[in-house]
């Protein structure tokens, strides 16, 4: 029997009311939740959270990215993440 193992990365993607902000395959990604920064990795368990205000940041091989970001959801499964968010930014991140 083999087992099944969590892909090396998995779809990222950040959505505000005026456009698509993110959508990449990532290695990690960093959620600012109501109750605090959520880690997730590829194969994560399935979860909905609630989006508070804070920095989310991803990792593509090297190359990092960071922006300001304030309410909205996050669905987060095993092969994809989506992040509706009220308000994003890069500046002062």
């Amino acid at each position: 029997m083999s087992e099944s193992r969590p892909a090396a990365t998995f779809q990222l993607k950040v959505i505000t009311p005026r456009a698509l902000l993110v959508e990449a395959d990532v290695d990690e990604a960093q959620i600012p939740t109501t109750e605090g920064l959520i880690g997730v990795l590829p194969g994560h368990r399935p979860l909905v959270v609630a989006v508070g205000e804070g920095t989310l940041g991803y990792r593509q091989g090297k190359y990092e990215e960071k922006f300001a970001i304030t309410g909205g959801t996050a669905e987060i499964g095993p092969e994809r993440v989506l992040v509706l968010t009220e308000t994003a930014s890069d500046k002062g991140v």
